[in-house]
């Protein structure tokens, strides 16, 4: 197979609205800052599929032989609510936890949940809490810079200071600050502000605020957009190449990341801006207070009202690729049926394909097809095009198997290694096959449960024995009393 380390890989860089050609800043080097989850709840199915499409380009860079850098943060500190208690803080007086308490057991849940899904952890996974310094002393730049001001023992950024000495706060979104202004809520201490559109760096904590950390205004907690700015440039340098997150991040967080970085270090930090688009439940918004919502586990064990079935989670990864990232993805029971018997159909296939034989000629051009291929995941890591290019794949491989295609030694080993490629490597799938009939954890798990059965009949504690017996009948595994031996078998 050819060599695609040099192929143009053209991405839709949100801050100029319009696909660009990647050049990574340093060539066969990519920086890759994810804005991570806010560990106070369970993670959702929205974050979930933007970490997957973000999963997939960390995962073709690799494939490219880029050295990849992928930073995605851990937000640990909280964010403001309306009442400017912070949503770590609020979880913790539920559910009777100290906050760390609730980071750790949210946290262990996300990198669980994304294992699920076959994603693959970032190079480093910073915490907000493991980077106060460092937000402490971004402020102190940008107060030095004449970008921000103390009130009261917090610190906000003068976005009107930052746009009259040259900043553009809005550039990312696209929005206007008199828009701004009108649009304003009363909330995150407006009335210490100049003006409401400022954004807090450093808020004072009141005396029942747990989260609270020592700084050369008092004792108090960062801001929420801070933390990325400081971790980002600490990981990847003062400018790096690709910033991505959901596009409910594009405003404020991110544009308050600009406007941070250019005011501290007097450049543009990010050079490819990329925003994940939304996911919908049976055609509306996700929402706890509707109850139209569902958690990862509650699709795959199919403990829920939505669904007709269970969905092994390879099935939903298979789903959310066949949309753009781009896209808005409708989650339905229909889809989650129709993306099932798809990925079935493409893993035959593919199953099959260890067993095709050459021939002496080639009837079907490989080198075309791997093309077209590379092609789609180039132009803006296109996941739905490069999946239907699988699925002519399917066709050939059917056609191979029944005699009316053929395909030499050569062409067949290029086929084996490019559907390796893109469906193991890059879009991190796995044959159900793989993963459902891998019996040697259950072998394992079976030999201790016969041992401790046949033990309990050697002391004649029939009770325990039956017990077992009966409690594996009620999973479906039937055990089986020979001369000598105990087998299962599964129902």
């Amino acid at each position: 197979m050819r060599t695609y380390h040099n192929n143009k890989i053209k991405l839709f860089n949100s801050l100029h609205g319009k696909k660009e050609l990647f050049i990574p800043l340093h060539e066969g080097f990519v920086g890759m800052y994810v804005c991570g989850p806010t560990v106070y709840n369970k993670v959702h199915l929205g974050n979930v599929r933007t970490f997957l499409s973000f999963d997939v380009i960390n995962r073709y860079f690799r494939h490219l032989k880029y050295k990849i850098r992928y930073v995605r943060n851990i937000t640990d500190a909280g964010h403001l609510l309306d009442n400017e208690e912070d949503k770590i803080s609020k979880q913790s007086v539920l559910e009777k936890l100290e906050p760390m308490e609730v980071v750790q057991k949210y946290t262990v849940d996300f990198h669980n949940v994304l294992s699920l899904f076959n994603l693959l952890p970032p190079n480093i996974e910073p915490t907000a809490t493991g980077h106060i310094v460092e937000q402490i002393e971004l402020i102190k730049k940008l107060l030095k810079n004449g970008l921000a001001y103390t009130v009261n023992g917090s610190v906000y950024f003068d976005v009107n200071k930052y746009n009259m000495e040259g900043g553009n706060y809005g550039e990312l979104s696209g929005r206007k600050i008199e828009d701004m202004i009108a649009n304003t809520r009363d909330l995150d201490g407006q009335g210490e502000k100049k003006n409401p559109q400022d954004f807090a760096l450093w808020k004072r904590a009141s005396a029942e605020h747990i989260m609270r950390w020592p700084s050369p205004w008092g004792d108090g907690f960062p801001g929420w957009h801070l933390e990325c700015t400081a971790m980002s440039t600490k990981y990847l340098g003062e400018k790096f190449d690709i910033h991505g997150g959901g596009m409910d991040l594009k405003f404020p967080h991110h544009e308050c990341e600009i406007a941070q970085a250019k005011g501290t270090l007097g450049v543009e930090p990010v050079k490819y801006w990329m925003h994940t688009n939304m996911l919908t439940l049976n055609g509306q918004k996700m929402s706890k207070s509707t109850g139209n919502t569902i958690l990862p586990e509650e699709l795959i064990q199919g403990n829920n009202n939505f669904f007709e079935k269970p969905f092994h989670p390879i099935i939903v990864r298979f789903f959310f690729l066949q949309a753009h990232y781009r896209s808005v993805l409708d989650l339905s029971n229909e889809a989650m049926i129709a993306a099932e018997k798809g990925f079935i159909r493409l893993s035959s296939a593919i199953e099959k394909l260890s067993s095709i034989k050459s021939s002496k000629i080639s009837t079907f051009n490989i080198q075309d097809w791997i093309d077209l291929c590379y092609g789609a995941i180039n132009d803006d890591f296109n996941t739905p095009i490069l999946i239907s290019y699988l699925f002519e794949a399917v066709k050939l491989i059917n056609n191979l198997e029944l005699g009316n295609e053929t395909l030499n030694q050569e062409d067949l080993s290029k086929l084996q290694e490019a559907i390796h490629a893109f469906f193991y490597d890059i879009l991190g799938l796995e044959l159900l096959s793989d993963t459902l009939n891998d019996h040697s954890k259950l072998d394992h798990a079976m030999k201790v449960l016969i041992d401790l059965r046949n033990k309990a009949r050697l002391e004649k504690d029939w009770a325990l024995s039956d017990e077992i017996r009966d409690r594996l009948a009620e999973s479906g595994i039937i055990l089986k009393d020979g001369k000598g031996e105990t087998t299962y078998e599964i129902e």
